[in-house]
């Protein structure tokens, strides 16, 4: 009996942190002549034979989690991963057997800033990630433009305790439900860098969801960091620098394979009228370590002496440099899709008051 034998390879570089590489053979569905290496560190030697051993046997369709449980399982307690760990090792397996993807497996697209009605702006979300999950679209980047002032409320968020309706009356402030969770944004056409990625939910195979945050974002670091700003991650999804939180992220991942990252940052906030429209409790403020809602967030303009223009083409730039990535635009068949999603879900009241 002929026994099928097909030879994969993959590599992953853990975020901060070492290339894991893996070499195998897939053996009649099994995992077959493991071979784990890479520029990471790992205490005692022996453990990577350890590694290799948990892996060999391994059905070829076994999940992140199993992977990695199988490996932590097999190395001994004084074992020192650093660099890289059981989830990364997962990572790299689940690459080599084309369950996982990187950013170089994929296509690129740029959608640069578009105006539209805020209601079509969190159904475009909904539709270009189910387009992506269904592969027909590429994976993108979308960033935003306003056409007027605009709170945005998460998936969970409860309307009253989160919206002043006589602040937003008052200011003319349109209010919409995304389909992600987290905080509420306020924006104005001008005052927010705001953008959206959809992917294919392969490319964060075998992360958490708090890992895959600053993975899908690192690109942007890159980005404030040609622009003079040094920032990073704040558990879970905030993005700060050392003068303060400039933005804030949300996923969701949907049953089409399709997810949805995006994120706000705050450009030039007209924080009284923020807080004049949304109801920043004491028990959020406390939590972020200040009194002043008003403190909470630090614009982009001040800290960078930057047009929102500029930014944004900068950001662009890196995306584009770093994955290959081509502009593109909206096509009437998406547009179409999101209008009736407006229609049908976005700009009901059962969907803005699903959570009164």
């Amino acid at each position: 009996m002929n026994e099928e034998r097909d030879s994969r390879h993959g590599e992953y570089k853990v975020p901060g942190g070492k290339l894991v590489v893996v070499d195998l053979e897939v053996r009649d569905g099994i995992l077959d002549s493991v071979s784990l290496s890479g520029d990471f560190f790992l205490e005692p030697d022996d453990a990577l034979e350890d590694i290799n051993a948990a892996l060999n046997g391994l059905p070829a369709d076994s999940t992140a989690e199993q992977i990695s449980t199988a490996v932590r399982a097999r190395l001994s307690p004084d074992a020192v991963l650093f660099g890289f760990s059981p989830e990364a090792v997962a990572i790299t397996v689940r690459r080599a057997l084309a369950k996982a993807t990187s950013w170089t497996d994929h296509e690129w697209e740029i959608i640069p800033p578009t105006p539209l009605p805020t209601h079509m702006h969190v159904a475009m979300d909904e539709v270009l990630a189910e387009e992506v999950g269904a592969g027909r679209r590429h994976p993108t980047l979308r960033f935003w433009e306003w056409e007027s002032p605009s709170v945005v409320i998460g998936s969970f968020q409860s309307l009253r305790n989160e919206v002043d309706p006589e602040g937003a009356e008052r200011h003319g402030v349109t209010v919409v439900r995304r389909i992600s969770g987290g905080g509420a944004m306020f924006m104005e056409h001008g005052n927010a860098i705001t953008y959206s990625l959809y992917i294919p939910q392969s490319l964060v195979d075998g992360l958490s969801f708090a890992d895959s945050y600053p993975f899908l974002d690192a690109w942007v670091m890159e980005s404030l960091e040609r622009l003079g700003i040094k920032a990073w991650y704040q558990p879970l999804n905030d993005i700060a620098t050392d003068q303060g939180k400039i933005g804030g992220a949300a996923q969701k991942r949907l049953s089409s394979g399709g997810m949805l990252h995006h994120v706000t940052m705050s450009y030039d906030i007209d924080a009284d009228k923020m807080v004049d429209v949304l109801r920043i409790g004491k028990e959020k403020l406390s939590d972020k370590g200040t009194r002043s809602a008003k403190k909470r967030v630090d614009p982009l303009r001040r800290q960078t002496g930057l047009s929102r223009e500029e930014i944004i083409s900068t950001m662009m730039e890196t995306f584009a440099a770093r994955y290959g990535a081509k502009q593109t635009g909206i096509t009437e068949t998406e547009m179409e899709l999101a209008r009736r999603k407006v229609a049908e879900k976005f700009d009901t009241s059962e969907w803005i008051n699903r959570v009164p």
